[in-house]
């Protein structure tokens, strides 16, 4: 055999005859994986606080008055027995009387002087005086923690319009809310407790349903 052909022979030999032992072993380990990054919660928004709103967004500041609040503790409702007028008729027709002016604190038009479902504020309400529209109740409480407010129109005959009744609901919310003044102490001034008896504010006023809508 050719020294050549021997050499290659021995290689083989060596090559196959190895040992398992000695087989160089692969060790596979786990898959390296790397775990998803920890996603960091977005933080809810906080929502911001929401002011106090007022009575009204349309609340007029004329009812809110400039001087210190009296100790009101009653509404009373009254009409003007009138077909027409408004705050500055009622005021001519008050002092014709002898009185030192219109003696509400509101007057509600019905679209003949004023316009339908205004409310005025008169003099008494600015300055927070004392009322002169609800007499002979003792020690005269009606007109000292009453506030009057005056409906144009005769309702022993007709209704109030709708605006008139809508700005009645408006301004007698808001008086409630401001004086603390509950539905049992708003009255027509017929059933005004130790008041003299009169059919105002006229018998289709509809009080029943005034106090349902507040």
């Amino acid at each position: 055999m050719r020294p050549r052909s021997i050499f290659v022979l021995i290689l083989i030999g060596l090559a196959g005859c190895a040992p398992e032992s000695q087989m160089p072993v692969v060790v596979y380990g786990p898959e390296k994986t790397t775990p998803p990054p920890k996603l960091t919660p977005m933080p809810m928004p906080v929502p911001k606080p929401t002011p106090s709103a007022p009575v009204s967004p349309t609340m007029p500041n004329a009812w809110i008055p400039s001087r210190p609040n009296r100790a009101w503790s009653a509404i009373i409702i009254h009409h003007s027995a009138t077909d027409y007028g408004d705050a500055a008729i009622i005021d001519k027709w008050h002092r014709e009387k002898g009185w030192d002016g219109v003696g509400y604190d509101f007057v509600i038009g019905n679209g003949t002087d004023s316009r339908d479902g205004e409310v005025e504020t008169t003099f008494r309400w600015k300055g927070q005086l004392t009322g002169a529209h609800t007499g002979e109740t003792p020690g005269n409480w009606a007109n000292e923690e009453g506030i009057g407010i005056c409906l144009i129109g005769d309702f022993d005959r007709t209704v109030p319009t709708g605006r008139q009744m809508d700005s009645l609901v408006k301004l007698v919310r808001f008086l409630q809310q401001r004086y603390h003044i509950p539905k049992s102490r708003i009255y027509g001034h017929g059933t005004t407790p130790g008041g003299h008896k009169t059919e105002c504010p006229g018998r289709r006023f509809p009080m029943t349903w005034l106090k349902s809508n507040l």
